[in-house]
């Protein structure tokens, strides 16, 4: 078996880039090859590139056939369903902006597929090898689908991968795809360690760390002295997966490192291990800024801020530039608290607990530099105890705690705590505030969302409409609900379908648009139940 692939000669090359000369320049600038007569110049070019195009095929010498691919590899997942595999065409085949807007009563199918993705990986089926070449490419343009799609292409996923450029991401970016088959054995890691490229370096550090932490750890450290600055950043942060005591040792190494980037993760990651050295050595410092005084009638919180950050404290990641505009000292003392252990101040500060430590007046006006310091350190060392008191109950007027300054604050402190009681606090600060300064708060609740969170959207949403609000402003929080909100909602929805009066002082148009945007959020909410039911027809058969 042969295929042509040699070049042709170089004259025929010439007289191509001569062409291609003349269609940069223009006709009318210089003169094409003359044609057939009556060809005006355009067309004579034209006429021309027809014809050496053939030459240039047609000229090319024959040559041996490249080596016929391996066969794809099995993939021993039961098949999936198919009226499920009929819904993952009708998802693939959707694109963004096909339909010319999002106005209009039908499902946004490009947003449902991370959620049919994720059930279909619960329930660990594997795909229609025809929607294969779909799945890759929409894991090309969104690479928000990338893990969930990946794993479920699963291996001939990454086998057709291979065979096209496009889709080189899916070899490295797949859940341990950069590990060969037993990775086990020693040798086949350290070569693909030692000359694989470095994302699939990233990616077979990250697997081996998933799986065992101190052999990642030992992978890292026999190469660390010889890595770039940037590459030691990206490996060292993967340290994140499974961080324990035993990796305070190499972080303690990592705090002499040239790059000040590098150092500062390494600082970062010290200091989220409570037990840790350098976290015994923020403590220190932090309470040597933070006491109370109770000379001033009531318990008081004084702060005195770090007067210099020393080699030491640079060391151990404190960095000594402030930002434009930020105080040197309060940009210290930030670091300090935020980098200590949260256990350091109810024996620093009379016993009393985080709730009661949030409560006391800070003086000199320390308490909002004092407080967001505390939020960080709460989300670093994922302490739920503190994330409450700093949050404050929902309903409280300044909607978040006096240390949560911040809605993006608010959402990382709501993180530190379990999925019902997260969904619970949004919940009550949706029923006191409404819906316009929830939508970040929502983003990092559970899905489908709890019962109490969902009634307080629709309820909130409701309430937006009768009073006649602008409807646009609430498609942000409504579009979240399509994919959030608990399919069996979808009942008590209908009431809202109808198109409401419209008080004079309401925004033109906006009952029409409140109908058309319910009447989405039910039909989308009954096609997320379809394609639950779905994929679980081969279980119940």
């Amino acid at each position: 078996m042969i295929r042509n692939s040699t070049p042709p000669e170089a004259p025929a090359t010439g007289a191509w880039e001569e062409l291609v000369t003349t269609a940069l320049l223009g006709t009318d600038r210089r003169t094409p090859p003359a044609g057939a007569p009556g060809r005006t110049a355009p067309v004579a070019l034209l006429d021309a590139a027809a014809v050496q195009t053939v030459r240039r095929r047609a000229g090319l010498r024959p040559a041996p056939a490249a080596r016929r691919p391996e066969p794809a590899p099995e993939d021993p997942r039961p098949p999936l369903p198919a009226a499920a595999g009929r819904r993952l065409a009708m998802l693939l085949a959707d694109r963004p902006g096909a339909a010319g807007g999002r106005r209009g009563t039908a499902p946004d199918l490009m947003e449902l597929l991370p959620q049919w993705l994720a059930a279909a990986n619960t329930h660990g089926y594997a795909p229609p090898p025809e929607a294969l070449p779909a799945l890759l490419d929409a894991a090309r343009s969104r690479t928000d689908l990338r893990p969930a799609a990946l794993a479920f292409g699963g291996p001939r996923a990454r086998w057709l991968a291979g065979l096209n450029p496009d889709w080189r991401f899916a070899l490295r970016a797949a859940p341990g795809a950069a590990a060969p088959a037993g990775s086990e054995e020693a040798g086949r890691v350290r070569r693909l360690w030692e000359e694989g490229l470095f994302a699939e370096r990233v990616a077979l550090l990250a697997s081996i760390r998933s799986r065992t932490p101190a052999a990642a750890r030992e992978l890292l450290a026999g190469s660390w002295a010889t890595e770039r600055a940037e590459d030691r950043l990206m490996f060292l942060d993967s340290l994140r997966t499974g961080l324990g005591p035993a990796d305070e040792a190499f972080l303690e190494e990592a705090l002499a490192d040239r790059s000040r980037n590098v150092r500062s993760t390494a600082a970062e990651l010290l200091s989220a291990l409570p037990g840790s050295a350098l976290a015994s050595r923020m403590a220190g410092r932090a309470r040597s800024c933070v006491a109370v005084d109770h000379t001033r009638g009531a318990p008081t919180l004084v702060v005195e801020a770090p007067h210099e950050c020393d080699a030491a404290m640079e060391r151990d990641g404190i960095a000594p530039k402030a930002p434009a505009g930020r105080g040197e000292r309060s940009w210290w003392l930030g670091q300090l608290v935020e980098a200590a252990p949260l256990a350091t101040w109810p024996g620093r500060l009379g016993g009393r607990t985080p709730r009661e430590i949030v409560a006391l007046p800070v003086a000199d006006g320390w308490q909002g530099e004092l407080h967001a310091a505390w939020c960080r350190a709460a989300v670093r060392q994922r302490d739920a105890q503190w994330a409450r008191a700093l949050l404050g109950p929902p309903a409280a007027s300044d909607a978040g705690g006096p240390g949560a300054v911040s809605l993006a604050e608010r959402a990382k402190l709501l993180g530190t705590l379990d999925a019902a009681e997260r969904a619970d606090w949004v919940a009550g600060f949706i029923a006191a505030h409404g819906l316009p300064e929830a939508f970040q708060l929502l983003g990092v609740c559970a899905v489908p969302w709890a019962a109490p969170l969902g009634r307080a959207v629709v309820d909130a949403l409701n309430i937006a409409r009768d009073a006649g609000s602008y409807p646009w402003s609430f498609s942000g929080v409504m579009g979240l609900a399509e994919r959030c909100l608990d399919p069996a909602e979808a009942s008590r929805l209908d009431g809202l379908l109808a198109v409401p009066d419209e008080a004079e002082d309401a925004s033109p148009g906006a009952g029409g648009y409140w109908a058309e945007a319910f009447q989405r959020l039910v039909t989308t909410l009954r096609l997320r139940s379809a394609m639950a039911g779905e994929l679980e027809a081969a279980r119940a058969g």
